[in-house]
């Protein structure tokens, strides 16, 4: 499991950004790190998979995933504006202290695979003014959504103008949500992915080993054609574009991070057969080509 680091500087108890798909948001490797995250789904659609299951979320809903929970968003319609809230345990700690917020503090054993509620139109409308504040004067947006919130594998950090104004909004919002979620006491609806499609994303999440079909069919243990078409229906997004996203996700990762690769040595080192393929998958993301999104190093 990748343990992401987001990276938070000590005077910040959390970080928040409006995510968009429009502003051609990066793809992220399944994952788990140790803060809380919450989502709220404010337009369109946003799917994930945690723990074998498939999740899908419309527009009102409150999404939480749990520290140490390994979850990955897979899919988001072409119209998805969510918010990503990050609390950090110190945050949880200094805000949960009654019976009904103590949950929060549970080990990740102690949870099922995630919680979530759908908002009436008023808390809706009361949460998303709220969220829209707190993101009052931060950086640019599509900065924020180019970087993932955190900059994942980057030097890029989260800033506020005010972080004293962000820590004490989300301790408000962290309470206030989870107090409706509680009330609502829901949570999504899972779909039990097929033992061959659940074999398929951790081998394709662990390396990309699996990049032929006919090994990946063999690994999985089931044909191609079965593989593909189960893998489609239960996901939501085809087996060859899943796959295509990771690799998107290693190759920021690589290029990104904080080596001296250049361009071509991360393009391989994700998983790409060629640059052709690669630039063809990059322009179909993101709407330009690679080095027109970043200042290429080689």
């Amino acid at each position: 499991m990748v343990l992401a680091d987001l990276k938070l500087r000590a005077e910040y108890d959390g970080l928040i950004y409006l995510a968009e798909s429009q502003r051609k948001l990066p793809s992220l490797q399944s994952h788990h790190h140790r803060e809380l995250e919450l989502n709220f789904v404010v337009q369109g659609a946003i799917t994930y998979v945690v723990d074998g299951h498939r999740f899908r979320f419309s527009p009102g809903t409150l999404l939480w995933l749990f520290p140490g929970k390994e979850h990955q968003l897979i899919a988001r319609s072409e119209n998805a504006r969510f918010y990503v809230v990050v609390f950090t345990p110190s945050l949880i700690d200094k805000a949960c202290h009654i019976g009904r917020y103590q949950e929060l503090k549970q080990s990740p054993e102690g949870r099922g695979k995630l919680a979530s509620t759908v908002l009436d139109p008023k808390r809706f409308d009361l949460i998303s003014k709220m969220m829209a504040s707190l993101m009052d004067g931060a950086l640019d947006s599509d900065l924020l959504n180019r970087e993932a919130g955190f900059g994942a594998a980057s030097d890029f950090r989260f800033e506020h103008p005010d972080p004293d104004a962000l820590n004490a909004g989300l301790q408000y919002l962290l309470l206030l949500c989870w107090r409706y979620q509680t009330e609502a006491n829901t949570s999504g609806e899972a779909i039990a992915l097929h033992p061959a499609v659940k074999r398929a994303i951790r081998i394709l999440s662990e390396s990309d080993a699996g990049q032929n079909l006919d090994a990946l069919s063999r690994a999985c243990g089931a044909s191609k054609s079965y593989l593909s078409r189960t893998f489609h229906r239960q996901v939501g997004v085809p087996l060859h574009q899943y796959r295509n996203s990771l690799r998107l996700a290693r190759f920021f990762e690589v290029y990104r991070g904080a080596g001296e690769s250049t361009m071509a040595e991360a393009v391989y080192g994700a998983g790409f057969g060629s640059y052709a393929q690669f630039y063809k998958v990059f322009t179909q993301a993101y709407g330009c080509g690679p080095r027109e999104c970043f200042s290429p190093k080689a």
